[in-house]
C-alpha cells in the first residue's frame, strides 16, 4: 500500500519505469521533460557514487536507480518540504540501500561527502537570473527555477569541489546561457565533453541544452545529434518515447 506515504495535497505518480513511483505535489513544483532527458544524458557506470544537486522531489536519483543498478546516490535538496517529499519516495520505492536524500544547501556537499570523492554529479539548476521571478509563483517555484540565494558559478563551484580527478559532471540549462555555462565550468576546470542540443521541432531553434564535463580534461567537445521533442505533426518523436518508457 502507498498511501501510508502520502500527505493532504500529494499525489502518487507511475514513472513507468520497472514500477517506479514517485511522490509529487498537486499544486506545487513538479518535474518537467528536462530532469528526463538529463537521466538519459548522464552515463552512470557499475559502482560509480552519484550526487544530485538540487534533487527536488527526487526525479533524478530515483530513474538513476533503475538506469544503473550497481551505483549508489547522494542526493541535495535545501527545501525541507521538497527533500522530505523525497526521501518518502525513496523509502517508498525500496531504495533506500543506494539513495540518501540530505536536506541541506548543496554547497554543503563537500563538507558531508569530502572532497571529491564522487565519480558522476548530476545538475538540473534553476534556469533563470535574480529578478527575472513573477510575483505570483510559489515559494517552492521561485527557488527551484530561480537563482534566488545561489548563482550558477556557485553551484558549480559546489559541484566541482566533490568530484574526483576525470570526474562527469551532467546539466540541462537554457540553451541561451549556454556560453555562460560553460565559463562557469571552465572557471573550475571542467571542461565541456559531450553537446546535445534539444528542439522542440526540427526546424526551431534549441530551447535546452545537456552537457557533461569532465574535470580536468583536455579540450575537445563532441557534437551529438539534436534531440527533437516533437515532429511535424505534433507528436513526440520515436526517441522522445523511447527515453520516456526506456
Amino acid at each position: 500500500m502507498m498511501e501510508p506515504f502520502l500527505k493532504p495535497g500529494e499525489q502518487i505518480d507511475d514513472l513507468q519505469r520497472g514500477g517506479l513511483h514517485i511522490i509529487q505535489s498537486k499544486e506545487g513544483f513538479r518535474f518537467g521533460m528536462d530532469a528526463v532527458l538529463l537521466c538519459d544524458f548522464t552515463q552512470v557506470r557499475p559502482g560509480d557514487r552519484v550526487a544530485d544537486m538540487g534533487t527536488g522531489t527526487g526525479i533524478i536519483p530515483l530513474l538513476l536507480s533503475q538506469n544503473q543498478n550497481r551505483c549508489t546516490i547522494a542526493a541535495f535538496e535545501i527545501q525541507p518540504e521538497m527533500g522530505e517529499m523525497a526521501r518518502r519516495s525513496v523509502e517508498m520505492n525500496g531504495l533506500n540501500h543506494r539513495i540518501e536524500i540530505h536536506v541541506t544547501d548543496m554547497r554543503n556537499a563537500k563538507d558531508i561527502l569530502g572532497y571529491e570523492t564522487v565519480n558522476a554529479v548530476t545538475c538540473n539548476p534553476p534556469y533563470f537570473k535574480q529578478g527575472a521571478a513573477l510575483p505570483s509563483q510559489k515559494e517552492s517555484m521561485l527557488v527551484s527555477k530561480h537563482e534566488r540565494d545561489i548563482s550558477l558559478q556557485e553551484i558549480v563551484n559546489a559541484c566541482s569541489a566533490i568530484l574526483k580527478n576525470q570526474g562527469r559532471l551532467t546539466m540541462v540549462f537554457p540553451a541561451s546561457r549556454m556560453l555562460e555555462l560553460f565559463d562557469a565550468l571552465r572557471t573550475r576546470r571542467l571542461e565541456p565533453k559531450r553537446l546535445r542540443m534539444v528542439h522542440t521541432k526540427v526546424e526551431r531553434a534549441p530551447y535546452l541544452v545537456l552537457v557533461e564535463a569532465v574535470k580536468n580534461a583536455r579540450p575537445g567537445l563532441l557534437l551529438l545529434p539534436p534531440l527533437i521533442v516533437y515532429d511535424h505533426e505534433g507528436k513526440v518523436t520515436s526517441e522522445i518515447n523511447r527515453i520516456y518508457h526506456r
